[in-house]
């Protein structure tokens, strides 16, 4: 089944995040098979929670490089560390630090730089913690051959692969692996799972459940936040919801689980709802401070 033309264009055109700047022809040059894609991206970025396993010390200035939000700025910062090719494979002291929404979004960048559709998604990963759902990002990319979208962990190489023992392939993730924020809350809310098996670190239950539904919706508005931004809806850790709460992310996990059929629907809401919009100042959780966003000023 072929992709709206309307879907193709939005999801191939640049967000704020994944507008690659001075490094847009650069992107085009690079692999275009996902797995070599994978590969440069992995070469470039390290994960700030894996640094250990590489032997990386994070020194705090790139320990910070991790609340960067656009993809252009995390591609800056990879090129003042080692200003070689992109596609040059690097030493882990020398790549970006991110995290799991670095990996994802300068994914969507790249593969929109190469006219392949491409998105950010935000959910839960069953391959991290045994009997667990954990906070996490990938990437859903639109496969003309197949006419379907595929989510791809662009994060796993090899040494994460075999660290975590993967059952799957993670260019092809499969969709019980990882877990979209709206399924996630769908299923908790009918009691087919248990909420409080979704989370992070000491932050577990719907109303993170809840946090990820609405950055995933961000992201399929081409607006793809830090995993620790706040903004809209008042979601208090381990607090219950209200009932206008909760019929609105009932709302959102509809919309998010079947973004090209409501695409309409999904950017109307977006656009017409400031509680909803990711406004150009918010608070960044783990800074603990009010930031202004500055692609989105």
């Amino acid at each position: 089944m072929p992709l709206p033309a309307d879907i193709r264009a939005f999801y191939t055109a640049t967000g704020p995040m994944t507008d690659l700047g001075p490094h847009a022809a650069a992107a085009r040059g690079l692999p275009s098979d996902i797995a070599g894609l994978c590969d440069v991206i992995q070469g470039d970025l390290v994960h700030h929670h894996w640094a250990g396993a590489y032997k990386v010390e994070l020194t705090p200035a790139k320990a910070a490089q991790q609340h960067l939000r656009g993809a252009a700025a995390t591609l800056d910062a990879l090129l003042a560390s080692n200003p070689a090719p992109l596609g040059e494979r690097r030493e882990p002291a020398e790549r970006a630090v991110g995290v799991c929404r670095h990996f994802s979004v300068v994914a969507a960048a790249l593969l929109r730089a190469q006219g392949v559709p491409a998105r950010a998604r935000v959910g839960f990963g069953a391959y991290f913690e045994p009997g667990k759902y954990v906070d996490h990002w990938v990437v859903e990319r639109w496969s003309e051959p197949e006419g379907r979208w595929i989510l791809t962990d662009a994060q796993l190489d090899a040494l994460q692969r075999q660290a975590l023992k993967l059952d799957f392939d993670p260019l092809d993730v499969p969709r019980d692996r990882f877990i979209i924020a709206g399924d996630a809350w769908t299923q908790a809310r009918a009691g087919e799972v248990d909420a409080s098996k979704f989370g992070i670190f000491d932050m577990w239950g719907l109303w993170f459940i809840a946090g990820n539904v609405l950055r995933d919706f961000a992201a399929l508005n081409n607006v793809e936040m830090l995993p620790w931004d706040v903004w809209g809806p008042d979601l208090q850790p381990n607090a219950a919801l209200s009932e206008a709460l909760t019929a609105r992310f009932d709302q959102l996990a509809a919309l998010t689980l079947e973004p090209d059929a409501r695409f309409a629907e999904l950017r109307a809401l977006y656009e017409g709802e400031p509680s909803l919009r990711v406004p150009a100042e918010l608070f960044n959780a783990v800074t603990q401070r009010v930031e202004r966003v500055a692609e989105l000023a």
